[in-house]
């Protein structure tokens, strides 16, 4: 079943954020979802410990040791497998992108951002050499950006990347409040009480990016099919 992995060399960039709004988007779709949390600061596995009704698994306490193993067990009976990374550059964050059937790399529209991303980028480029030059696909998100209007700098970077030919998700992670109140509350989008603003517009940009990441992993799937 398919593995996604969240990875960015830089803490701070919504990895975690859109792994539980993305698994949240599968699961109310009808999917089996498994989260594996392995940033140190586990903010999925507290998530987790709230009230919510959600049938989304979430494993912590992996090591390098451990990371592929829990991968793989995971996804031999799950739909999905979500691995949110620690934001740093180390051998448990390579092992993981090895297994990944897409990487996702959340970017946020600051330079800072974007230099960190050209990193993650270019350890999936170091790692698919070690695999003898398999491909792993691999996508940037543009996250925590306006659901109004595209500012100039993010503009600017969206450009940067198409240039560079650096292939990235249509649809970007808006800076919605329902997204910061999941973990604040513990629960999914759909259990947020009514007094959370925007709760509808963060489902629906949450539901737009969880459609778009399936295409890509069905295209990919049936690409790897054609191969000879």
């Amino acid at each position: 079943m398919p593995i996604i992995v969240v990875a960015s060399s830089k803490g701070g960039a919504g990895k975690s954020t859109l792994t539980l709004v993305l698994a949240q988007a599968l699961e109310a779709i009808g999917a089996t979802v498994t989260i594996v949390d392995a940033d140190p600061n586990r903010p999925i596995v507290r998530w987790k410990n709230g009230k919510s009704k959600s049938a989304v698994e979430v494993v912590g306490d992996v090591t390098e040791a451990t990371i592929i193993r829990t991968i793989r067990e995971h996804s031999a009976h799950r739909q999905f497998v979500i691995v949110d990374l620690e934001g740093t550059a180390n051998r448990l964050v390579s092992r993981a992108i090895t297994q990944a059937d897409l990487v996702l790399i959340p970017l946020q529209a600051s330079g800072l951002d974007s230099n960190e991303a050209g990193r993650a980028v270019q350890l999936i480029r170091e790692e698919e050499e070690a695999l003898d030059g398999r491909t792993i696909p691999f996508r940037i998100v543009m996250t925590r950006t306006s659901p109004l209007i595209m500012t100039k700098i993010e503009k600017g970077i969206i450009q940067a990347v198409a240039d560079a030919e650096i292939p990235r998700l249509e649809v970007r992670l808006n800076e919605r409040q329902p997204y910061k109140a999941i973990f604040v509350n513990r629960l999914t989008l759909a259990e947020l009480p009514a007094e959370v603003t925007g709760i509808e517009g963060a489902i629906e940009n949450a539901d737009r990016l969880a459609a778009e990441v399936i295409d890509i992993i069905a295209d990919t799937s049936t690409k790897k099919g054609k191969q000879p």
